[in-house]
């Protein structure tokens, strides 16, 4: 997935939420779509010679429920350190990462996701597979990478048009 998908997640997620008292709307937002984009981090598993079906490889541990689970947790603890609403920020933060792992079982490529770590390393793909698995890289600028692109912003432009719909004041 190019991660237009996720992008239009974060968006969306932050204007159904109400931001936490003390933290700006753009904060609000930049943050939800950075947790959207975090479980792709693991792409440096390939630089370290992880191989892609291991549990730490591309698309394993890191876009499990757990991880999102356990990344909601540490936010949970930031927020109470920073006096922000902790449920509200672990939640939705852990929510916001729970739908990377969801939305990449619905590609048509690679090796599954691992949903279900660490209880089991077994992989999975959603029965219905909407969305072209993205080139990694610089394979993305490809004249097929950009159509990818263009096909996954289509597809999630109903989150787009809900994430940068204007609020009332």
């Amino acid at each position: 997935m190019p991660s237009v998908g996720h992008l239009a997640v974060g968006l969306a997620a932050a204007r159904v939420t109400r931001h936490p008292d003390g933290v700006r709307p753009w904060a609000w937002a930049t943050l939800l779509v950075a947790l959207s984009f975090a479980p792709d981090a693991d792409v440096l598993a390939f630089r370290l010679g992880i191989p892609y079906g291991a549990p730490y490889g591309h698309r394993g541990a890191f876009h499990s429920l757990a991880f999102a689970a356990l990344a909601g947790l540490a936010l949970a603890a930031t927020a109470k350190v920073l006096r922000l609403p902790a449920l509200v920020v672990g939640a939705t933060g852990a929510l916001v990462m729970a739908t990377h792992g969801l939305l990449d079982t619905m590609t048509d490529g690679g090796k599954g996701i691992a949903l279900l770590w660490p209880l089991t390393n077994e992989r999975f793909f959603c029965p219905w597979r909407p969305i072209p698995v993205a080139p990694i890289g610089k394979r993305i600028l490809s004249p097929a990478g950009l159509g990818l692109v263009a096909w996954e912003a289509l597809l999630f432009l109903p989150f787009f048009v809900l994430g940068f719909w204007p609020r009332r004041k």
